[in-house]
């Protein structure tokens, strides 16, 4: 370790601290986090007000800085030198820094200058929505906001609809309904899960086709802030010419046997009816 980045009076390495903060219910806030907040030299954030709103609830003083990837290079160089010998945390308004909130342009400075940078895990809307929603989670693709314009948010759309993935996105209560127009007209069978107001008194999540729930939301405003998610394509059983295809393909560099094997793993069809059809195409 430098001498630069020797730990403070209070235990703490200078550097950066990427802090989660509570996306609703202050009760999430974790025991690691209000040390850190605790402890730090200040806090980089989004909205000095609302940082301000919750280091009271927790009783903590500290010099607040506002910080957005909007922020002019040279005040982020003065932030970034200032943590060669100071340890700052980075929060966003609610939820984890950088997950469609300020943090990338400041953390790529501090790791191009050598600046430690440490990550608290904490809450995320994206994740707490895919939980609660019910849908597939093995896979799923975080694609942020949507659009607002329809042409961009139509072309995004159709740009994933086709990933082997439950989809996740954010989206604000005037919008939901266009992307629900939009999603209607493109993935009309497509399972779809609205959860808004996460971890609040008034926390929902509800689940349907998009123009089941596009007459529920003309009939009930939604209101708050709005993870959107849209289940993955149906899997659809491959035709015999597809397996025909798959298998010649295969049997181009490997035995009907390994051939044979490979296909039924990749479409879930019986291996051995597989290799009778691969040793009927050899004989033709």
């Amino acid at each position: 370790m430098s001498d630069s980045a020797q730990p403070l009076p209070d235990g703490l390495t200078p550097g950066l601290y990427l802090v989660a903060t509570p996306i609703g219910n202050l009760g999430d806030i974790t025991l690691r986090a209000v040390d850190i907040l605790s402890r730090c030299d200040g806090v980089a954030c989004e909205d000095t007000r609302v940082t301000g709103k919750l280091l009271k609830h927790l009783g903590i003083s500290k010099p607040l800085w506002r910080y957005d990837d909007h922020s002019e290079h040279r005040d982020r160089g003065r932030l970034v030198e200032s943590m060669r010998t100071r340890a700052v945390a980075l929060v966003s308004d609610a939820g984890t820094p950088m997950i469609s909130d300020p943090g990338y342009r400041l953390v790529n400075d501090c790791r191009a200058e050598g600046i430690p940078v440490t990550s608290l895990p904490g809450a995320c809307a994206a994740v707490v929505g895919l939980t609660l929603a019910g849908l597939p989670n093995d896979r799923f693709l975080f694609a942020g906001f949507l659009p607002a314009k329809d042409k961009a948010r139509r072309e995004t759309l159709e740009e994933l609809g086709a990933t082997d993935a439950t989809l996740v996105f954010y989206e604000t209560g005037p919008r939901l309904l266009k992307s629900l127009a939009t999603l209607k007209e493109i993935m009309p069978e497509r399972e779809i899960a609205v959860a808004r107001e996460l971890t609040k008194l008034h926390e929902e999540c509800r689940r349907g086709l998009a123009d089941g729930l596009m007459a529920y939301y003309d009939a009930h405003p939604p209101k708050g802030e709005i993870v959107l998610l849209v289940g993955p394509p149906e899997e659809h059983a491959p035709s015999d010419a597809d397996a025909d295809t798959m298998l010649r393909e295969a049997m181009q560099t490997m035995k009907a046997s390994q051939a044979a094997a490979k296909v039924s793993k990749a479409t879930g069809l019986d291996r051995k009816t597989l290799y009778a059809r691969a040793m009927e195409m050899k004989s033709e």
